[in-house]
């Protein structure tokens, strides 16, 4: 891992957390479509292979955001689309200046879209630090969980994402307790999606809901 890029680091310390995003999105709160997004990408000169990663994250998040519609949960699924479409929008900058992608581009999306929904799922797409509750908190939590099964732009199991980080970052020992612990978090929340949306996760495409 560079010295700049450490945001691939979780396990945040829970001592004076700010208090958890709003849970469910305003009507009347916009939300960029997937063209103003890629303005948006454009604007921010992400590298190519970031905006691709980000569209395959998108594509698995509104797949969860589509099944929690068709199970009768209040979801919106533009909105959930758009979080995961601008998650890594902080990517690009962050590896070439340092710095937090996810907080920093979390606080861009906010100023962009006025839309808290959306900049929460970008703040929190590395780690959720409050407990695992779908209901009100699906937009950060599919964002998450849809970035740890998309390998640049390949998709895998969250297991595999998790030693290519290892191996790709060199992380040493003493730092991977933390990512032991997002792993942790992000297979759980897996389970918990599998037996809420009544589906299978690591059997599908997620491009059409086939199962593979």
């Amino acid at each position: 891992m560079s010295a700049k890029d450490n945001t691939v680091i979780a396990g945040p310390r829970r001592s004076n957390l700010p208090p958890p995003p709003p849970a469910l999105p305003d009507p009347a709160l916009f939300v960029p479509d997937d063209a103003q997004c890629a303005r948006y990408c454009e604007e921010f000169a992400m590298l190519k292979n970031v905006v691709e990663h980000s569209y395959m994250v998108a594509d698995v998040a509104t797949f969860l955001a589509e099944r929690a519609v068709d199970k009768g949960m209040d979801v919106d699924v533009p909105t959930v689309r758009a979080s995961a479409l601008l998650h890594d929008l902080a990517k690009t900058y962050c590896i070439r200046h340092g710095g937090y992608h996810n907080q920093l581009g979390g606080a861009w999306v906010a100023e962009l879209t006025g839309n808290p929904i959306i900049a929460s799922g970008v703040t929190h797409h590395v780690y959720w630090p409050f407990a695992l509750d779908l209901e009100p908190y699906f937009t950060p939590l599919a964002v998450l969980y849809a970035d740890k099964r998309v390998n640049h732009n390949r998709l895998v199991s969250v297991e595999d994402r998790f030693k290519d980080l290892i191996v790709r970052y060199g992380i040493p020992l003493k730092l991977q307790d933390s990512i032991n612990e997002t792993k942790r978090q992000a297979l759980e929340l897996e389970q918990l999606l599998c037996d809420t949306l009544e589906v299978d996760l690591n059997a599908c495409d997620f491009n059409s809901g086939r199962l593979v």
